[in-house]
C-alpha cells in the first residue's frame, strides 16, 4: 500500500509547481465557465493538487490561485448568463441539466437571496448554475460576488489543508511506519465523509426552501388552467 501511495505522490509532486497551480486554477475556474464541474467535480482537482504540495509557498499559492480561478469562474458565468443564459436554458445541454435543476436553483436565489450564493458554492450542480442564474436575474454583480468570495476562500482554504496535510503527514510517517498510507486513506475518506454530511444538510435545507416555491408555482398553474376552462 505504502508503494502504491509512494508513486502516485511522486507523480503529482513531479509535475512542474506553476503548471500544478495554474491547471487547478484553470480547471476551477472553467467549472463555473462551462459547466465542467457537472462532469469533474473542482473538489477532486483541488485534493489532488494539494497533495503535491511541498512547502508554504506552494500551499499559499495554490490557495490564492484556487480562490482567484472560483471568482474568475463565477464572474465569467454571471456574464454569460447575463447575455446567454435564457438561450442557454432552452439549449440541449439546459435540457441535458434538467429543468428542475435550473428552477431549483432559481427558487432558492428568489428566496435567500446572496445567502444562496454563498451556499450554493458547496453543493454539487447548484454550483455550476448558481453564476448562470444569478446573470439571468437582478442581483447585482456586486452583492454577487461580495458573497461568492467568502465562500470560495472556505471552500479553497479547507480542501487546500487538508490535501496537503495529509500528504505531508504520509510522508513524515513513511518510513518509519507500514501502515502509514492507511492514515492517509482514512484521513481523506473521514474528510469526504465529513463533506458529504455538511452536503447533505445543505442539499436538504434549499430542499426545505425550495419546495414552497414549487408549491406555489404549481397552485397558479392549476389557477390558470381553471380560468381556461371556464373561459371556454
Amino acid at each position: 500500500m505504502n508503494e502504491l501511495l509512494d508513486g502516485f505522490l511522486e507523480w503529482i509532486a513531479a509535475v512542474d509547481p506553476v503548471l500544478k497551480t495554474t491547471l487547478a486554477g484553470v480547471l476551477v475556474m472553467l467549472e463555473t465557465t462551462v459547466l465542467l464541474g457537472l462532469v469533474v467535480p473542482g473538489d477532486t482537482v483541488v485534493l489532488v493538487a494539494s497533495t503535491g504540495v511541498e512547502n508554504p509557498v506552494e500551499y499559499f499559492a495554490l490557495v490564492t490561485v484556487i480562490i482567484a480561478g472560483s471568482l474568475a469562474g463565477g464572474s465569467l458565468g454571471f456574464l454569460i448568463g447575463r447575455h446567454f443564459g435564457p438561450w442557454l436554458r432552452r439549449s440541449r445541454l439546459g435540457a441535458r441539466i434538467g429543468e428542475k435543476n435550473w428552477e431549483r436553483s432559481q427558487d432558492f436565489l428568489d428566496h435567500r437571496g446572496g445567502i444562496a450564493v454563498f451556499i450554493s458554492r458547496f453543493l454539487p450542480v447548484l454550483h455550476s448554475l448558481t453564476p448562470l442564474v444569478v446573470g439571468m436575474s437582478h442581483l447585482r454583480y456586486r452583492t454577487f460576488i461580495l458573497w461568492l468570495a467568502p465562500a470560495s476562500i472556505i471552500w479553497a482554504f479547507a480542501y487546500v489543508s487538508v490535501g496537503s496535510a495529509a500528504a505531508e503527514g504520509y510522508r513524515a510517517a513513511a518510513g518509519t511506519l507500514d501502515g502509514a498510507a492507511f492514515y492517509f486513506v482514512g484521513a481523506i475518506v473521514g474528510f469526504w465523509l465529513l463533506i458529504y454530511a455538511v452536503k447533505r444538510l445543505l442539499d436538504r435545507y434549499v430542499s426545505r426552501v425550495t419546495a414552497t416555491r414549487a408549491e406555489l408555482r404549481a397552485a397558479a398553474s392549476e389557477d390558470g388552467a381553471a380560468e381556461t376552462d371556464s373561459e371556454k
